[in-house]
């Protein structure tokens, strides 16, 4: 499922990535895919802004304005399991 195109916050900082794949297998959407050992965003349109990946990369390479394109916001029914309160 894609939400709006192009509004996501979602930045990977590939200087300050490590490859710890955290937020591969954090990612509610699997909006990361790992090629060659590497971490790259996929889809971005995918992502739901929850704040997973931000909060699991123990570097800081990844940012996002938490709750901006959360999918709550779009539903309306507070269940979309954004971490940190975001909704």
């Amino acid at each position: 499922m894609e939400y709006l195109k192009n509004v996501t916050t979602l930045e990977l900082i590939k200087k300050k990535c490590i490859n710890c794949k955290k937020c591969f297998d954090v990612c509610p959407r699997r909006v990361f895919v790992i090629n060659n050992q590497k971490i790259h965003i996929a889809d971005k349109d995918k992502c739901i802004e929850c704040g997973a990946c931000v909060i699991n990369c123990p570097v800081g390479a990844l940012s996002v304005d938490k709750g901006v394109g959360c999918a709550s916001a779009i539903l309306g029914d507070g269940s979309c399991g954004c971490v940190d309160g975001c909704c």
